[in-house]
């Protein structure tokens, strides 16, 4: 099954294909000609993950998923991760 990574990050691209196994073959942005940025503008995590999902499924058709990570300060109201 082809799935789309919102990630050109070949690292986490890795991980996660061995994570999934054979079943799956993950492609990036890259590989579907999504070459721009794709926004964030979220004010949360999960936010953020949603909307790049989204977007890429809106331009290519496909089954996406996207992760979104970040530090957060609990010192600051967790405003830093995002």
């Amino acid at each position: 099954m082809k799935i789309l990574f919102a990630t050109n990050n070949a690292h986490k691209l890795s991980e996660v294909s061995e994570v999934l196994g054979d079943g799956f073959r993950l492609l990036t942005p890259r590989d579907c000609g999504v070459t721009e940025e794709i926004p964030e503008t979220q004010p949360t995590l999960e936010g953020n993950a949603l909307q790049k999902a989204r977007y890429l499924h809106e331009r290519t058709g496909l089954d996406c998923f996207a992760d979104d990570t970040g530090l957060e300060v609990a010192t600051l109201g967790g405003r830093t991760g995002v």
